[in-house]
């Protein structure tokens, strides 16, 4: 069943469309947590893979900026909302398994036809 966005996405319901091209579209929240809040949807992107390679309930994207000097986006593979907690970050992960997931990723992504994986 689509979801909301997808039937915006498509032109099967209105919006406030500000971004429209092959890699995402943007539109103004209708419940905005400040004037100006806009959401942009990815139409093709790392999430895909993730649900894929992990299998999440959902794949959650946060943007962050407050811990460094510019803003960059998280696509965590989630289970809840309280996966996206950062006090919860595994600071010692294993470089083995981190090189593997990496692996995973990458694989996925190129099979999907994704021309700029390295």
């Amino acid at each position: 069943m689509p979801s909301i966005f997808t039937r915006i996405m498509d032109g099967e319901i209105p919006g406030r469309l500000i971004w429209n091209d092959d890699h995402c579209v943007a539109m103004v929240d209708i419940r905005p947590l400040n004037r100006g809040h806009v959401l942009v949807i990815p139409r093709t992107a790392v999430a895909q893979a993730q649900q894929e390679v992990f299998a999440p309930l959902r794949v959650g994207l946060m943007i962050a900026g407050f811990e460094v000097p510019h803003t960059h986006v998280h696509c965590v593979p989630i289970d809840s909302m309280s996966d996206l907690d950062f006090a919860q970050a595994d600071t010692a992960a294993d470089p083995d398994d981190l090189d593997l997931v990496a692996d995973e990723m990458r694989a996925a992504l190129a099979a999907a036809g994704h021309g700029s994986v390295i």
